[in-house]
């Protein structure tokens, strides 16, 4: 039974799956699972895992990593947070976590914008914006986080191969409060 379970799971879908709670104790007893929070459980024997991005992804299945979490993670700052990032959309009461987290609640109409997913244990994926996102983000929201870290994060993103400031452009034309700004910055950068 336990086969046919993912690497990390929640209570619900261990019921749905035919354990019993009285069998979900013995084996966190018996250590073949670990307890990583109230109802969620993972494999012992998994591999490494960051177990703060597993519960974010167990706890809020529409949970995206954003500003420096997603910077970090595009490697766009040098800046390590201390805090993960995450937005969800207005509509969705952010989840109780241990894990230690800022959410940040974003308009469902652009929520869904530059959204990509990065997997965080087998089968299992949180969201992450993009580097054009991220960016639009970082100068959308620098009164939170700093004109610094956004213009930073701009420089590193020239550098690339692949940047193409008409796409970063078209991205930040759906997020008004941005552009002119993100526009500035392009002007003397490059």
């Amino acid at each position: 039974m336990i086969d046919a379970l993912p690497r990390a799971f929640t209570h619900l879908l261990a019921r749905q799956r035919g354990l019993s709670d009285r069998r979900l104790r013995a084996l966190v007893a018996e250590e073949t699972l670990e307890r990583l929070g109230h109802g969620l459980y993972r494999k012992a024997d998994a591999p490494p895992a960051d177990l703060d991005r597993v519960e974010i992804a167990l706890r809020a299945p529409d949970a995206t990593l954003c500003l420096t979490s997603a910077l970090s993670q595009h490697d766009l700052t040098d800046v390590i947070p201390t805090v993960i990032d995450v937005a969800l959309p207005r509509s969705q009461r952010p989840p109780r976590v241990a894990a230690p987290v800022r959410w940040h609640r974003f308009h469902e109409d652009t929520f869904g914008e530059g959204r990509e997913t990065l997997e965080v244990d087998d089968g299992l994926a949180i969201g992450l914006y993009g580097t054009e996102r991220c960016i639009v983000d970082a100068f959308r929201l620098r009164h939170q986080e700093g004109e610094e870290m956004a213009v930073e994060a701009l420089r590193r993103w020239l550098t690339r191969p692949r940047a193409t400031p008409a796409k970063l452009l078209a991205m930040a034309r759906r997020f008004p409060k941005a552009e002119p700004s993100l526009l500035h910055a392009l002007r003397i950068l490059t």
